[in-house]
């Protein structure tokens, strides 16, 4: 019955109908039949009323007027649309508050008065936040010099620019990765590294094929370290920032030679970097936001909900910048091999720490090419790699991917051009130094530098949890230790611990600080939890003494439901800073 029935309406018009009803009927009950008889008599009556009275009224108006209203009614039709698709979107990424909380200050903010109020306020806040960044005292150059200088008066003028940067030993979280003793000879050795190759570029490397052996060698060591075989490849980039840029470009035109998709999305934990609101920003991908759980991981369920067909990548930190946990790396796997997305997994903070804590009994969860699903890692060797700054590592887990990261010319007149990261020219000085660092060190002495840094991070959480109204967020596993404060301002200890000379890193929800431990810390353990511990009672004891500060800045941008107008701060911060 199926095959004539479709046969019967293959032969179009009323016919091919009346003969596909006679065939159905056929194995109706009679009642059934009945009804349905009734119910085609009826509506065909209905239609046919309508088109009669629709035809007479269409008649009696001028064809062209018929055609410009189709066409205006089709267009509305569209923003009508295009409208319904914003608002749900919207509603998917910040939820109706959220969306309404957008809207309500978008229009107030229309309005010319409070417009000019919140302008006002900006630039209180602005005048506060760039104090540091006024040196109306200094001289500065504006043109370039008439006549070129010495040596000597060139080098003075550096030290002297030097000397007025922050005491930074032992004091910055993060920032300067290599410190102790050792530290002016290993320089040393890396700063002539850097010398010997500072001319060359591995843009160019039938003139220089040393830039081409560090790249390659370098990548070689790196990808030993994560779970990689011999089908692992890579390039040697600026920094974190570029590498994750490369990884999106490779996952949005993989996914599009692959599975043809031209609206591409991200799916990210909120903890995830920022450089992946960067890429996506540039990139021209659709950014969705997950939550993170109780543990400060990303939350594998909420990614889940996020992903649909135009996903072309999901995120893992290993660990997460803002609290140093490690993402569920093997869950994300499954879900990507399931889903058939790519895996880029952030190694960029932790990466040269993670294998050689792992080696020294730490509890590391797997993380990296070992987990089915991972396709990428990025990896910076500028941080506990102790190589200069201007270093990472993309890693793929074969060619098939990476070949996706390459832009290739052919019809400029210039000639054939292919590159392989976001730069065209490279400094091959930095490579080589990272090369050199790379050898310097050795495994024996990552794991030496590991087990000290690992043992001055864990002491410092022991540390944090014995203060009282302190307490640390989620379970860091390597490097970095986040504290809050359900009784003080964390901020206002922040600003204190800021005059003592200690420069951390405030967090937002919730409202955090976090230390990010170095070789510079090793042997500053003990002052900074002493400092802490002072700068807590300080806060304690007077409150109200200590509004001077950021804490005031950080805490209402925290708090401010208008994210635009705290993006417009740190825009003029940025304006005033370059």
């Amino acid at each position: 019955m199926k095959s004539c029935c479709q046969e019967s309406l293959m032969e179009g018009g009323v016919k091919g109908l009346h003969r596909a009803w006679t065939l159905l009927s056929q194995h109706l009950p009679p009642e059934l039949k009945d009804t349905l008889v009734t119910h085609w008599h009826h509506a065909g009556n209905s239609t046919s009323t309508l088109r009669d009275q629709l035809n007479g009224q269409l008649a009696a108006q001028e064809p062209l007027k018929v055609v410009i209203g189709v066409v205006v009614a089709v267009l509305l039709l569209q923003q009508v649309l295009h409208l319904l698709r914003a608002v749900v979107t919207a509603i998917q990424d910040d939820g109706i508050v959220g969306s309404v909380v957008k809207v309500a200050f978008r229009v107030l903010k229309s309005l010319p008065f409070v417009g000019a109020f919140i302008q006002k306020e900006k630039d209180k806040v602005v005048s506060k936040i760039t104090e540091g960044f006024q040196h109306s005292s200094i001289d500065r150059l504006r043109e370039l010099p008439k006549a070129g200088k010495s040596q000597e008066e060139v080098l003075t003028l550096l030290q002297d620019i030097k000397s007025k940067d922050k005491e930074w030993q032992g004091r910055c979280s993060g920032t300067v990765y290599m410190g102790g003793p050792e530290y002016d000879e290993y320089s040393r050795v890396l700063t002539a590294a850097y010398g010997l190759f500072a001319h060359t570029n591995p843009l160019h490397p039938d003139v220089f094929p040393s830039g081409q052996r560090f790249e390659k060698e370098v990548v070689a060591m790196g990808a030993s370290l994560f779970g990689g075989d011999d089908q692992v490849c890579g390039n040697v980039t600026t920094g974190g920032t570029e590498s994750i840029l490369m990884a999106i470009k490779t996952a949005r035109d993989y996914a599009r030679a692959v599975r043809g998709i031209t609206q591409p999305e991200l799916v990210m934990a909120e903890s995830a970097h920022p450089a992946y609101d960067k890429g996506c920003h540039y990139f021209g991908i659709k950014l969705r936001r997950a939550r993170v759980g109780r543990d400060y991981r990303a939350d594998v369920a909420s990614i889940r909900r996020h992903i649909n067909a135009n996903t072309v990548m999901i995120v893992a930190s290993a660990p997460g910048y803002p609290h140093g946990t490690i993402d569920d790396v093997e869950a994300l796997g499954r879900l990507a091999l399931k889903k058939g997305i790519c895996l880029h997994v952030d190694c960029c903070l932790g990466g040269f720490v993670l294998p050689f804590a792992r080696e020294l009994g730490y509890p590391i969860p797997a993380f990296d090419f070992s987990v089915p699903g991972v396709t990428s890692i990025s990896a910076d060797l500028h941080k506990y790699g102790l190589a200069p700054k201007g270093n990472s590592l993309i890693l793929y887990r074969n060619r098939q991917l990476r070949r996706h990261q390459f832009l290739a010319v052919t019809e400029w007149t210039g000639g054939l051009y292919v590159s392989p990261t976001a730069t065209g020219s490279r400094a091959g000085g930095l490579q080589a130094a990272a090369w050199a660092a790379l050898l310097l060190n050795g495994r024996e002495g990552y794991l030496q530098v590991t087990k000290r840094i690992m043992e001055a991070a864990k002491a410092i959480r022991k540390g944090i949890d014995a203060i009282d109204g302190l307490f640390v967020l989620g379970d860091p596993v390597v490097t970095v230790v986040a504290f809050g404060s359900r009784e003080l301002d964390v901020y206002k200890v922040n600003d204190v611990m800021s005059a003592k000379g200690w420069s951390l890193n405030a967090l937002q929800r919730p409202p955090s600080v976090h230390i990010c431990v170095t070789l510079q810390h090793v042997d500053v353990v003990d002052a900074f939890l002493r400092d802490l511990a002072e700068a807590v009672e300080t806060v304690r004891s007077s409150p109200d003494k200590l509004d001077q500060g950021m804490a005031p800045i950080y805490g209402a941008a925290g708090k401010m439901p208008d994210r635009g107008t705290v993006g417009d701060l740190l825009v003029a911060y940025m304006d005033a800073a370059c």
